[in-house]
């Protein structure tokens, strides 16, 4: 009876091994570019907890200070880094600095984003370069930058986010959506050519997530009535929503899988009803 015990005993901690191990980024060096964010401080937490050194970058000190604060209160290991990423040079910079931290760089997250919400009549010269330079510049170089580091290595791992919009449009945010669309093209093509590096890219596609960021999406009556008819699961996800995603993209348990875009949406693109259903109340807000 007591052999049966331990034997039991060791397998389920066998499978708990199993499990951790497939999940585990211990002696990862992670970068996560546009990182202070509520997605980015999600991820950086999990990353943190499975066993990466993280590098949060960031465009603004206070908001770096903030998920300093943050991680010291829960006794997580931060490295924070501001740098503008609207240039290659300013991409370039970035690695260096991060790469002086541990030697390498295993994982690189991009996900450093803006948008200026018009019709695409009133878009600007500036409008539209600076959410490129930011949303597409930005990631092309970032990911060639951290190339020759991750091929020398004999590897790694890098993780777009792209959106939901890359897939269907909605209006006012043509410029947006064109650069998300480019960046899930990029994810293939850079998952082809650096695939014998044994470099594996992918991408998240999220819909509608509810952040500060997204606010005027969805802060009113009239959005969130809209949001709770259009949406299957009746609700914008939550950052939280993407973290386990974006572990699963970085750690060994998919080790065969790149150039994928993943799409995040609460089933928006499995299509719409046109059954006479009753309404739903507005989203939490």
């Amino acid at each position: 009876m007591l052999r049966s015990l331990v034997g039991s005993e060791m397998c389920i901690r066998d499978r708990s091994n199993y499990i951790t191990n497939l999940f585990s980024l211990e002696g990862k060096t992670a970068l996560i570019a546009g990182g202070a964010g509520a997605i980015g401080r999600d991820i950086a937490r999990a990353f943190s907890k499975a066993g990466a050194f993280v590098i949060v970058h960031d465009l603004a000190q206070d908001r770096l200070d903030e998920v300093q604060a943050t991680f010291m209160a829960e006794g997580l290991v931060f490295n924070g880094m501001q740098a503008d990423l609207s240039t290659a040079e300013g991409c370039a910079g970035l690695v260096v600095r991060a790469k002086e931290v541990t030697g390498k760089i295993d994982i690189l997250v991009n996900l450093q984003g803006t948008n200026k919400r018009k019709p695409i009549t009133e878009v600007t010269q500036e409008d539209f370069d600076l959410i490129t330079s930011v949303n597409l510049r930005s990631v092309y170089f970032m990911s060639q930058e951290v190339h020759p580091i991750m091929k020398a290595q004999g590897g790694g791992r890098i993780i777009h986010f792209s959106s939901l919009s890359a897939n269907i449009s909605f209006d006012t945010i043509s410029v947006y959506a064109a650069t998300k669309a480019a960046v899930t093209s990029l994810t293939r093509s850079q998952a082809h050519e650096w695939a014998d590096d044994n470099i594996q890219v992918n991408a998240i596609e999220p819909g509608f997530v509810q952040t500060e960021f997204t606010r005027p999406l969805w802060d009113d009556d009239y959005r969130a009535e809209w949001f709770a008819n259009y949406i299957p699961q009746a609700r914008l996800a939550v950052p939280e929503d993407l973290v386990t995603t974006a572990l699963y993209l970085a750690a060994p348990a998919t080790r065969y899988l790149t150039g994928q875009n993943i799409v995040i949406d609460g089933g928006v693109l499995t299509g719409a009803s046109w059954v006479d259903a009753q309404r739903r109340p507005g989203i939490k807000r």
